[in-house]
């Protein structure tokens, strides 16, 4: 349950205490502006010279009758063990130090990083990262009052501590373990009827951190649409719901003769437009909060192309990695098996994700087609045994650039002498890589689960075609630098804090966090490009939304792939091989619709032109209003 954006007052400890079990209970942290947080803060148990020195500038103040019964109600209402409670009456009181602080709009979004939570009787600011309290972490959290240069100096402090520094590689090496106790930031929201629709999504699926992560960006965006219109709030509670989820085990054996099972998804999230196309994802963290989140996503996105289809996602917890052509085979035959009933042209075409290339889909077709009974050559992806466009997997990488062409010519620049930092070492990097070379631009960077490389004179294309080598023999990326010499691996790393105009997340979701953010825009960079889903954090949206960095939202910039796929599907398609000149001027047309579409959309609703969220909030608005007429022409389905 969402806590209400008035009626917090903090005013007092018994209040805190409230709010925090409230938030522990339900993994809520709630920012709110113009609120005022009182805390009592105790002795430094890393450094005991702490009481001595004020936190914020403020003098120290002895008890008075009213702090004692204070404390004695909150130990009361804390329910912590009786050991804890039983303090010996020859112990002396420690000196307490009260932190008032105004939680300013300006402020709001830059200490993010922290959270408050109670350690023996005594509320704590605590690191959302380190979840540790101490002397690095909780000294001058604030900074100067009336210094935003202060703030930021306390913000750096905190990064650059080897507590926090040693929790980060931590939590990197073991990023691919489960993690049980994640934190979902709800921002506050403009209207109480948007805020209802996320409660309920909430209530519906509190653990599903991605999902409705991407929940709340969405309704975020359709603030003033929902505000304007009431009835749209039904219609978005129905549209959260997937029409279908599809979620079964996949027995495979290897070459050992060995049995394993994984676990598989399918979810078709919304058919109003037409059938579904969406992605097939193998990674070990897929689960069914990321198969929701992409289907989402992926409905929104084909509702914004110039073309009618519903949106899907799915994909399994399977590792290609290390697994021998036989394996893989066996495994996408036994995936095909479950929802080969549920796949066709007019039902839902499965398309290529990460972990999923023309290997993984000419098995999957074989197996569909074995299956099925009939040829029908439809899945969207590399064209393995059909005729059609050429250029199917160039298409999202290319439509990332063509995309940001637009944006600069609307503010009267180029994207040539730009230099261009891109995360990943994908598909769809190689292609941003060399499109942006066509174009004269300098990419620099690339990367991979354990760092990132950085090319001081750019990448060209005998670069890349040497990235591509090392990349399909499975190498490091470290192997380029002993190659180039004007080239570095940094070891556990990411690109953002290299010098750049524009940024091209490629790897996954939420891989530009806000220390990532403000080191983008401390870097240079004034246009983000999403290459990925959601790859950037609320908290990183709101660092760059203050700092005035445009973003090309992923439903709008990489729906080149969406074109390609419907291009291959059409029968005039089929029968012509058109030169890649021709698709990529089709290419170019649709991007360019897509682009108009979103500004049309975000000035009908007040964003400028100018504004760092008028094509993030245009683009949801356009697919929302095309999705949610159809679902009204539909009726109640």
């Amino acid at each position: 349950m969402l806590l209400p954006a008035e009626g917090i007052r903090m005013n007092s400890t018994m209040d805190d205490i409230n709010l925090i079990q409230q938030a522990q209970r339900h993994h809520l942290v709630v920012r709110e502006l113009g609120e005022e947080i009182d805390l009592e803060i105790g002795h430094g148990d890393d450094d005991h010279s702490f009481a001595n020195t004020p936190i914020m500038g403020g003098r120290p103040r002895e008890h008075s009758a009213e702090d004692n019964d204070e404390v004695k109600n909150m130990m009361a209402s804390s329910q912590f063990s009786n050991e804890e409670q039983d303090v010996p009456k020859t112990q002396p009181v420690k000196r307490k130090k009260k932190v008032v602080k105004r939680w300013r709009e300006e402020w709001a979004d830059t200490y993010k990083w922290a959270y408050v939570d109670v350690k023996e009787g005594t509320a704590r600011i605590f690191c959302s990262v380190c979840r540790e309290y101490g002397r690095k972490h909780r000294r001058n959290p604030y900074g100067n009052e009336g210094s935003r240069n202060m703030q930021m100096s306390a913000l750096e402090e905190h990064n650059n501590s080897l507590l926090h520094k040693e929790a980060l590689r931590l939590q990197m090496a073991s990023k691919d373990k489960i993690v049980v106790d994640k934190t979902i930031y709800v921002k506050a929201l403009m209207s109480k009827t948007a805020g209802s629709i996320v409660e309920a999504a909430l209530k519906r699926d509190p653990h599903e951190v991605e999902f409705i992560q991407s929940v709340q960006e969405a309704v975020h965006a359709l603030d003033r649409v929902i505000a304007k219109n009431s009835h749209y709030v039904n219609i978005m509670e129905r549209l959260l719901e997937p029409e279908r989820m599809l979620v079964f085990r996949v027995p495979w054996v290897d070459d050992r003769g060995e049995t394993h099972v994984n676990r598989g998804f399918r979810v078709h999230f919304n058919q109003a437009l037409g059938p579904c196309r969406g992605g097939i994802r193998f990674h070990p963290s897929m689960n069914l909060s990321i198969a929701k989140f992409l289907g989402f996503g992926q409905t929104l996105k084909n509702a914004l192309s110039p073309y009618r289809l519903g949106g899907a996602a799915g994909g399994s917890d399977f590792d290609p990695k290390g697994k021998t052509d036989n394996e893989i085979m066996r495994f996408c035959q036994s995936f095909m098996n479950e929802i080969y009933r549920y796949l066709g042209p007019d039902k839902d075409l499965p398309s290529e994700e990460m972990g999923v290339g023309t290997r993984e889909m000419g098995y999957l077709l074989g197996q569909y087609r074995r299956l099925a009974g009939h040829f029908q050559g439809s899945f969207t992806g590399p064209r393995i045994f059909w005729s059609g466009s050429s250029l199917r997997t160039e298409a999202t990488g290319y439509g990332l650039v063509f995309f940001v062409q637009l944006m600069l010519a609307d503010m009267n620049k180029e994207i040539k002498g730009l230099r261009c930092a891109v995360s990943g070492s994908g598909k769809i990097t190689m292609h941003v890589l060399e499109k942006l070379i066509a174009y004269g631009a300098l990419p620099i960077t690339v990367s991979d689960s354990k760092g990132y490389l950085v090319d001081e004179d750019g990448f060209d294309y005998v670069k890349i075609s040497f990235l591509r080598d090392i990349k399909a023999q499975q190498r490091s990326l470290r192997d380029y630098s002993k190659t180039y010499a004007r080239s570095k691996y940094y070891d556990e790393a990411k690109p953002w804090s290299e010098r750049c105009d524009v940024a091209f997340p490629c790897g996954y979701q939420n891989e530009i966090d806000q220390s990532d953010a403000m080191s983008l825009v401390n870097s240079g960079c004034r246009i983000l490009v999403e290459g990925s889903n959601m790859p950037c954090t609320p908290e990183a949206v709101d660092v760059f939304k203050k700092a005035n960095v445009l973003i090309a939202p992923a439903i709008a910039a990489g729906a080149g792939g969406v074109v390609a796929g419907e291009l291959e599907l059409n029968h005039e398609c089929n029968l012509l091989n058109w030169s890649p000149e021709d698709f990529e001027s089709k290419l170019q047309e649709a991007m360019k619709q897509i682009y108009q579409r979103a500004l049309k959309a975000a000035n009908d609703f007040g964003y400028q032109k100018e504004s760092p969220e008028a094509l993030v909030h245009g683009a949801v608005i356009s697919a929302f209003l095309t999705i949610a007429q159809a679902m009204s022409d539909q009726g109640c389905v």
